[in-house]
């Protein structure tokens, strides 16, 4: 009796410790959540099952997975295996919710989880979710646009200055522009950006990468609150994952995430009415004001010039210079602008330059009035006005033989003298021999140059069909061509493909050289706008433009942030797709 209890007692061990080898559970990442927030719902199990089958999850709506992962590690000879089906949820409505059972077949048996108990409340103010790599994404990328000024005067200069801020914990692979802000009551100016420079920085307190992807200069034209439109990127987010490769490194996941800069409103004060001038303008800024004159003593066939010239930093292309006034024995023309003005963050500077032509119609002396310029200074907060000095123009008697008016009126006229013998160079006497025309006609050179004409249509005739058939197959051609440019514009990349590093340097040069055969222009010349421009006029299509302008700033981006294997063999694809693509259109 002894011997049965202990047989069946061991027996009764051995099975519980065969059935508890397989776990299957069922865990949510929180017990209670708002309705503005997202659940996330992990099915375990320590062995490898088939035919797994997920709840229906009454209550909520799958926003993603199933996410698989699995783990398998062997320590000390003892293996450890783990296999994990996620779900992300979002409630459809408040109240008391239950995840039901999920099902798994381990060696013929089926095991079930245990159903989880979810509760969902109103919304909360500020939302968690948990792991989802869509809200890591968006917890860690962030469009900034920052403003030196948001009160500013009338038609004072302030800077916008979009960064894109990317926490260390995610990398980006690749952007471009959805929505590009409109400056409806601005007077607006880009600053080029040659090449993106990744700096550090800090955002919110946190350590952070940044890339500044755009400069504007704005000049208020109105007053009162002025909204400025936002920036929207998408953008390609590799974010970490839990799951590895055979070789223990980490592998990516990558979400298209969708960033703004957000509305800013800028408060724009009037200029003040007290000392404005009556000759003011609207000119805003630090100013010098000069009225330059060419030589001031002429004859009366001669005429002067004079340069009224503005210099400084502000609003230059947004006033008008004084007009330059002559007495009425001076003939003024329309002034030549010539403008010499730079953008940077410090504003608009250089000069704008008038400068008149002025030729006298009489003998005497005669005085050009000053001009008077005024501007709002904005360091000292009032008007300034800066006075040119008068010129006096002396103007002398035409020279003997000129068509110049003499102070009377007189016209002076100088005799006309004909020298003797002057058509002496004319032979009188020639010296001319008669053709035979009987060694010519009939000869072989005459037959020779009766046929020439018919010889040379009959060549252009010729020339010109095998012109026609090779022009028939222009658009074989380009493929053609286009395809050997990138094999060859690509290859190097392509040998690099699994180097991060050399792969996108190889990448970029490969767009440069392109650049540089189909538009003729150097790698310092090769600014965004100038490439965008070149393509446009070359007959390339805005979509083809776009891509290629993405994937060259994705080039100059992606070489100091991480990027999986993934996604470097999507911007090949990608770069050799665009290229053979713009060859065909231009």
């Amino acid at each position: 009796m002894t011997l049965r209890i202990f047989i069946l007692s061991l027996f009764l061990i051995v099975s519980s410790a065969g059935i508890a080898q397989v776990k299957f559970e069922a865990r949510a990442s929180k017990p209670k959540l708002g309705v503005n927030e997202r659940l996330r719902v992990d099915f375990e199990m320590n062995q490898d099952g088939d035919n797994f089958r997920a709840p229906a999850f009454s209550g909520f709506t799958v926003v993603g997975g199933p996410n698989q992962a699995v783990s398998n590690s062997w320590i000390n000879g003892k293996r450890t295996y783990s296999k994990t089906y996620s779900y992300f949820l979002e409630p459809t409505g408040r109240g008391k919710f239950t995840i039901g059972q999920a099902e798994i077949t381990v060696e013929g048996n089926i095991y079930k989880t245990s159903p989880i108990q979810v509760e969902v409340t109103a919304a909360v103010d500020k939302p968690t979710d948990g792991n989802n790599t869509d809200f890591v994404a968006s917890e860690n990328l962030h469009l900034v646009a920052e403003i030196s000024n948001t009160n500013p005067f009338l038609n004072e200069a302030i800077t916008v200055v979009y960064k894109l801020y990317v926490s260390p914990r995610i990398s980006v692979s690749n952007w471009r522009e959805i929505d590009n802000p409109v400056y409806r009551d601005f007077w607006s100016q880009n600053i080029d950006i040659r090449q993106l420079k990744i700096e550090t920085g800090e955002y919110q307190g946190e350590p952070y990468r940044f890339v500044v992807l755009r400069k504007t200069i704005l000049y208020p034209q109105k007053t009162g609150e002025l909204e400025i439109e936002p920036l929207t990127l998408s953008v390609s987010v590799d974010v970490p994952s839990d799951r590895r490769d055979i070789f223990g490194g980490r592998l990516y996941t990558t979400v298209d995430k969708t960033v703004a800069a957000g509305k800013r409103i800028i408060n724009a004060k009037p200029l003040p009415d007290a000392g404005k001038p009556g000759n003011f303008t609207g000119a805003v800024g630090k100013f010098d004001f000069k009225v330059i004159p060419g030589n001031t003593k002429l004859a009366a066939t001669e005429s002067m010039t004079a340069r009224v010239q503005v210099t400084g930093n502000g609003n230059l292309k947004l006033f008008e210079l004084p007009k330059l006034e002559v007495p009425a024995s001076l003939e003024k023309y329309e002034p030549e602008r010539t403008e010499n003005v730079r953008t940077d963050l410090n504003g608009t500077q250089g000069s704008i330059t008038d400068t008149y032509t002025i030729v006298p119609t009489r003998q005497g002396e005669f005085t050009i009035p000053a001009l008077n310029f005024s501007y709002f200074d904005i360091s000292s907060r009032t008007y300034k006005t800066i006075s040119s000095q008068d010129i006096n123009l002396e103007v002398d008697r035409a020279p003997a033989g000129g068509s110049g008016v003499a102070g009377g009126g007189y016209v002076s006229k100088q005799p006309v003298t004909v020298p003797g013998e002057q058509f002496r160079y004319i032979k009188l006497k020639t010296n001319l021999h008669p053709v035979n025309s009987g060694t010519f006609l009939g000869s072989l050179s005459f037959w020779s140059l009766m046929a020439l004409p018919f010889g040379l249509l009959l060549g252009v005739i010729l020339l010109g069909k095998k012109r026609d058939a090779m022009a028939q197959d222009v658009r074989g051609n380009r493929i053609k061509k286009a395809n050997r440019l990138t094999r060859k514009y690509l290859s190097e990349a392509k040998k690099n493909l699994g180097d991060h590093e050399k792969f996108y340097i190889a990448l970029e040069r490969a767009l440069h050289n392109y650049l540089k055969a189909k538009l003729h222009i150097q790698t310092s010349d090769m600014s965004k706008d100038r490439i965008r421009n070149l393509l446009i006029e070359k007959g390339a299509e805005p979509e083809s433009t776009e891509e290629f302008i993405s994937l060259l700033s994705s080039c100059e981006f992606a070489r100091y942030t991480p990027s999986s294997k993934l996604t470097m063999e999507q911007d090949f694809e990608k770069a050799a797709r665009v290229i053979s693509t713009l060859d065909k259109q231009i």
